[in-house]
């Protein structure tokens, strides 16, 4: 089966984009910028947080080993879909807990997941997540993709990036490429 993809902003992209990383199923993790209206945005540009843009992954799967549920309950447990424009210290709109759909039927999937999610009252929350259709994906300049394997002992890396790849390992062995 062809792989699909589905674009997913929850804070700082270099956290999504290690998790996502290290997941069984994933093909291939992109980061860079969606949802805003300056053309080829920078990160300086983005960060600036006049954009519009959110910093995002573009999560490529391959539906015969991993499903769309799977890659949504790992994304809501590495980040914290009730805090609006926000993670952790990374403040703005940048930071906005969004998922960016490819179809309708990708769409209604990710609405019926996060309408049960917030009937479950798991985060003690409303969910402010973004859901919207993907418009056009900005790639991050080359020194962001791939940046906690390259980076792991920066300091962001060591004190935000790692505690959420242990969070998945942890919580999901099962699902952690062998």
């Amino acid at each position: 089966m062809e792989s699909q993809s589905i674009t997913l902003g929850g804070g700082c992209f270099w956290c999504l984009e290690a998790v996502f990383q290290r997941m069984a199923g994933v093909v291939g993790v992109e980061s860079g910028y969606m949802g805003g209206h300056v053309g080829n945005p920078t990160y300086k540009q983005v960060c600036s947080g006049n954009t519009g843009h959110a910093e995002v992954v573009r999560v490529s799967f391959d539906p015969s080993a991993v499903s769309l549920s799977e890659i949504l309950e790992v994304f809501f447990a590495i980040h914290d879909p009730t805090t609006l424009n926000r993670q952790g210290n990374d403040v703005g709109t940048q930071y906005r807990s969004a998922i960016y759909t490819n179809s309708p039927e990708q769409e209604a999937g990710v609405r019926a997941f996060v309408d049960a999610l917030a009937a479950s009252d798991r985060f003690g929350g409303r969910i402010v997540t973004e859901i919207a259709p993907a418009g056009v994906f900005h790639k991050a300049e080359d020194y962001h993709q791939d940046y906690f394997n390259n980076n792991a002992y920066q300091p962001y890396c060591q004190y935000v990036v790692a505690p959420k790849v242990e969070k998945f390992l942890t919580k999901f062995p099962g699902r952690a490429r062998a």
